[in-house]
């Protein structure tokens, strides 16, 4: 790496989260269960475990709360940690869309569980609330039924008056004794209609409230949590996560790890209590709490009581870690004084593999301009990786009446999410919908030769505090891929392609700077990428001096070399 660069090891991508459950209130009751409980659960799903492998280092378990599919991260971490000795197994959440629930990542076996979302659904939602919207069904199942029955009884009165008209009816108040029934009847459904909607809308607007929790009684209400529990208080403001706890954790303990590798806040809890539980059977277990953001700098969820309920359960876990890695070093340095950790965690970027990209397929690597259906000669705007509205991906659509020729290709998980399908109307509506494309992921030992036939690698995130600290992963697989950078002007990022000069940065959100940092890209191309020649500037930025920092952070703890201050 170039002298003059800031050290790479300042910035990666933090990886996605997935939306928690709906909370429910007194969770803590579980709190103290038993680990025969545990251990029955286990039982219950199937779970078999498998001793060690001869001749191993020790056995790591590593956690994570998705799939592992698309996690680029935990799969490298899983394979490179199994090809350097270790005996891995890797745990992820089971979807319900999975083909496969265990399968081998080169020498690591990966496990999906099922996790039950028992505890997303809050016993108080599941009834009515007089106080806060008195004309509210309990439900919107009951509200359903109830437009529902209004409809079948306004159908029956149609046959009715049918019958009356057809002289088919027998009622024994007669021909005009029938009708003036029947239209009393009418008027009655009429007006019960008219009920039903009007609590119907009610209805709606308790879901939102209880979705959102974001009323000023809700607000107080965690307050009133946060201040009288402290950290503690997750268990009342989103006590989802332990659902994880239950699934999880029969596992990790038949497994008997020596390490648990815990891949974020949530699997940071679960790690913790395993830990816990090993320890007061007599067992050593080492935890290593993998950061992949700063918590309190994400993008809130929709309700206002995750973020808080989930930063006090990272606060409450954080003391059990007995190592910290995280991926960038601004990140380290947050996560250290955050949380006063006696020594600044260890940096592990998530750069691509230096490795060919068929070590572990003979498949051949995807065509990207063949599945665009262009040729070489037409050029080619790149985004690769999570799709959404803060990662600014409107403005490559916005811009395309602009660039004459130029098509847009979106790199996503699914091709058919609502916001990949925002994007293609948009484009519509522009008379550029075909020159955008949208492609599925590649794995990540292929995401670098498959983007290399681009001709811009495009990052248009927007500013949130999570992105000023990072360079994103695909900050790195474009590198690799010897892809010239559009880039917003985020802090981080936008200093390192200014210094590198291997791209252009324009002003986040402005369709107009964007379309300048494009075309100067297009018009000289070889300005840019002659970054990529410069000697050991990529050398940094390859998972495999990763692993061995990875590495040199499980040795420590089998050697007993801890930091001493955690039970």
């Amino acid at each position: 790496m170039a002298a003059d660069l800031p050290d790479p090891t300042e910035n990666t991508e933090p990886v996605e989260r997935t939306e928690p459950a709906e909370p429910v209130e007194n969770a803590e009751r579980t709190e103290g269960a038993d680990v025969a409980d545990v251990a029955e659960g286990a039982e219950a799903d199937g779970i078999i475990a498998r001793p060690p492998r001869r001749g191993t280092r020790g056995r790591i378990v590593m956690l994570v709360d998705n799939s592992v599919h698309g996690d680029s991260r935990v799969q490298k971490q899983a394979a490179s940690a199994a090809a350097a000795g270790w005996d891995v197994v890797l745990l992820g959440k089971y979807s319900g869309k999975e083909e496969e629930t265990v399968w081998m990542l080169g020498e690591a076996e990966v496990r999906l569980i099922g996790v039950k979302a028992k505890m997303s659904t809050r016993p108080k939602d599941l009834r009515g609330a007089p106080m806060r919207r008195p004309l509210a069904y309990p439900s919107e199942r009951v509200a359903d039924f109830r437009l529902q029955q209004v409809k079948a009884w306004r159908a029956d009165l149609r046959v009715r008056g049918a019958a009356l008209k057809t002289g088919e009816d027998r009622s024994p108040l007669g021909s005009v004794g029938g009708r003036v029934w029947l239209a009393a009847r009418r008027g009655a459904a009429r007006a019960t209609g008219r009920w039903v909607k009007l609590r119907m809308r009610h209805t709606k607007k308790l879901r939102t409230i209880r979705r959102t929790r974001s009323t000023p009684l809700d607000r107080a209400t965690t307050a009133f949590w946060l201040t009288t529990m402290g950290d503690r208080a997750w268990r009342r403001l989103d006590p989802a996560v332990w659902d994880f706890e239950l699934a999880y954790g029969p596992v990790i303990d038949e497994l008997r790890p020596d390490i648990i590798h815990a891949n974020d806040f949530r699997m940071l809890g679960v790690g913790a209590r395993a830990k816990l539980r090993a320890r007061a059977a007599g067992r050593r277990v080492s935890l290593v709490w993998d950061a992949h953001e700063y918590l309190p700098g994400v993008r809130s969820w929709a309700n206002q009581r995750k973020l808080p309920a989930m930063v006090a359960y990272e606060r409450e876990h954080a003391k059990y870690a007995d190592a910290v890695v995280t991926v960038s070093g601004g990140l380290a340095d947050l996560l250290q004084r955050t949380h006063r950790l006696p020594e600044r965690p260890a940096v592990v970027l998530n750069a691509p593999e230096a490795a060919d990209a068929s070590r572990f397929t003979d498949l051949p690597v995807p065509d990207l301009r063949a599945l665009c259906g262009i040729g070489p000669d037409v050029p080619l705007l790149v985004y690769s990786g999570l799709a959404a509205r803060q990662r600014g991906l409107d403005i490559m659509v916005d811009g395309l009446p602009e660039l004459s020729g130029v098509h847009v290709v979106f790199v996503a998980s699914h091709p058919e999410l609502p916001y990949i399908l925002r994007l293609m109307k948009r484009a519509e509506e522009l008379g550029v919908r075909d020159r955008v494309h949208a492609l599925p992921y590649v794995p990540h030992w292929q995401v670098v030769s498959f983007l290399s036939t681009a001709d811009v690698g495009v990052i248009p995130i927007h500013h949130w505090p999570n992105h000023e600290i990072a360079l994103i992963t695909k900050f790195f697989e474009y590198s690799h891929a010897r892809l010239p950078l559009v880039v917003s002007d985020v802090r981080t990022m936008a200093e390192v392609t200014r210094q590198t000069g291997q791209g252009e940065v324009f002003e986040a959100e402005n369709v107009e700077d964007y379309v300048r940092a494009v075309r100067a890209v297009l018009d000289a191309p070889k300005r840019y990428t002659a970054a990529y020649e410069v000697e050991g500037r990529l050398d940094a930025w390859v998972w495999e001096a990763q692993a061995e920092v990875l590495d040199g952070v499980y040795t420590r703890l089998m050697r007993g070399a801890g930091d001493g201050r955690n039970p």
